[in-house]
């Protein structure tokens, strides 16, 4: 087995409590099913939001809805740059798994989706979705 990351991101309309725990929540069980990840293999998990997202921590929904209890989960600022994208939640989850790098894949959903535009095919290991 290997220590992988796999990474994701989603925007969400408002900074809420509810909108922030579904966004990430919605997020986690897309990169999960994707992945086809076992919480068991998750050996931690990193989330970032923009400055403009402060109701809630990311992290509460992987512990409150995926069981994610003994999971290391930290939640952090995303640098400031100007012109980038506003209400973002990102996540870098790293998993012990028997899965080479380029079979991973990541998950860019809503407006997060111009976040890569450098990485546009399955192939090279991203995954995009649709607002849904």
């Amino acid at each position: 087995m290997a220590l992988r990351g796999i990474r994701g991101a989603i925007a969400v309309k408002k900074n809420s409590k509810k909108e922030i725990l579904g966004a990430t929540k919605k997020l986690l069980k897309k990169l999960i099913a994707v992945n086809e990840i076992k919480a068991p293999d998750v050996a931690s998990a990193i989330f970032s939001v923009t400055a403009d997202l402060n109701a809630e921590f990311p992290a509460i929904a992987a512990r409150e809805e995926l069981g994610w209890l003994y999971t290391p989960l930290l939640c952090v600022n995303e640098i400031p740059v100007p012109g980038s994208l506003k209400r973002c939640i990102r996540v870098l989850i790293h998993i012990n798994t028997t899965k080479k790098q380029a079979e991973l894949k990541n998950v860019y959903l809503g407006e997060a989706k111009k976040l890569r535009p450098d990485l546009k095919t399955e192939e090279r290991g991203l995954y995009y979705l649709s607002n849904s």
